[in-house]
């Protein structure tokens, strides 16, 4: 099996919050069941840092001692290839379910000890027919005793049914929301596609949390996420403390 070279922003190693966000994501997917191991992730639009999440959290997982292969099976709009290697002309998944080569030749060992990663390959012009075919299906049983986790990184759920077709076969999926440009509905559009597939929703990251909403004063271990990108991730939504209100002009506070 091919070894290739990853490339990732050292910030996500060296950023306090950054590996507090990820060590408690990985985990709540290690408590969500020793069953639990093929994970989805999906999003509602694209742009809202799902690629990042599998990423990091595939090699969270490695460092921690566990086997994890990545499938990148965006096949629409993957960027796996471009920024995390400068390897060309390797295969990938689209190849896989097509025919065209066996898992054998595109699964490729990293520079990350026990990460394992498969890109997308080619765009194809069937995309939602691949990943709905039994070869995805045969391709993951294939993998499934040979990792103590698959993460795969799916296109945006609102925006092609692609994750929910292949929800059908995980056994859980992890759901990445940016909080600042996604509406309720939506998410909840998305939440019930998934449910509908039949896919068991583990958690949900929450992406553009304001740090001051994410971290309680004091007396909080965890924060929040910043990535490279600018952009920032929780694992959960921790209210600041309400203010004292204040007295109205003229009048004297009663709260003393």
């Amino acid at each position: 099996m091919r070894t290739i070279e990853l490339i990732w922003d050292e910030q996500s190693g060296s950023n306090y919050y950054i590996r507090e966000a990820f060590n408690t994501l990985r985990a709540n997917i290690l408590f969500s069941g020793k069953d639990v191991k093929t994970i989805l992730v999906t999003s509602c639009y694209a742009h809202e840092g799902k690629s990042l999440v599998s990423f990091d959290l595939c090699r969270n997982l490695a460092e921690s001692g566990k086997s994890v292969l990545l499938v990148d099976a965006d096949l629409r709009k993957s960027v796996m290839v471009s920024r995390h290697t400068k390897e060309r002309g390797v295969y990938g998944l689209s190849q896989i379910l097509s025919g065209q080569v066996d898992a054998q030749s595109a699964v490729y060992h990293t520079n990350v000890e026990r990460m394992d990663i498969v890109f997308a390959g080619p765009y194809p012009p069937n995309p939602t027919e691949l990943v709905g075919s039994a070869a995805f299906k045969e391709f993951l049983d294939g993998e499934r005793d040979h990792y103590d986790y698959i993460i795969i990184d799916a296109a945006p759920l609102g925006l092609v049914i692609d994750a929910a077709v292949m929800g059908s076969v995980c056994d859980g999926a992890v759901l990445v929301i940016n909080i600042g440009n996604v509406k309720y509905r939506v998410a909840q559009g998305v939440k019930n596609q998934l449910e509908k597939s039949g896919c068991k929703i583990l958690g949900v990251v929450l992406n553009q949390v304001s740090r001051k909403r994410s971290i309680k004063a004091e007396h909080s271990y965890y924060a929040a996420y910043s990535s490279p990108y600018g952009k920032e991730y929780g694992a959960a939504d921790v209210p600041t403390p309400r203010k004292k209100p204040q007295a109205a002009p003229g009048k004297k506070d009663q709260s003393k």
